[in-house]
């Protein structure tokens, strides 16, 4: 064997239901969003999260350096682009700008393959 540690894998079920669990450990992230990762952040920004916005609640203008994979969950969430409703996938492509808002609140599944840059 190489020496590698072997990790076992997250397996996540329900992941609707588990997003509403009062009893989930949320974290502040920006002014009305609240994050709960679900492992840590890799040194190369790799991550992946659960994100609660609050109704009104926003995430200012940013760049992807990598692909971005939100799953909306709840609610419904807004970019530049349109309004996405639970159930949509969105998948931003590196070099791709938008500012992110829910004006109902919602909870999303976040994959980030790179760290995101804020632009204002």
């Amino acid at each position: 064997m190489s020496g590698r540690v072997m990790l076992k894998p997250i397996v996540l079920r329900d992941l609707k239901t588990m997003a509403v669990d009062p009893a989930l450990d949320w974290e502040p992230f920006r002014p009305g969003v609240d994050i709960h990762r679900l492992y840590p952040a890799e040194p190369n920004g790799t991550g992946a999260a659960l994100l609660r916005y609050q109704p009104g609640a926003s995430v200012p203008r940013h760049l992807h350096t990598g692909f971005e994979h939100i799953l909306v969950l709840s609610g419904s969430q807004s970019d530049d682009n349109g309004t996405y409703t639970a159930g949509t996938l969105v998948i931003n492509p590196p070099d791709t700008r938008h500012t992110v808002s829910s004006a109902e609140g919602c909870i999303v599944l976040a994959i980030w393959a790179k760290p995101i840059e804020i632009e204002t």
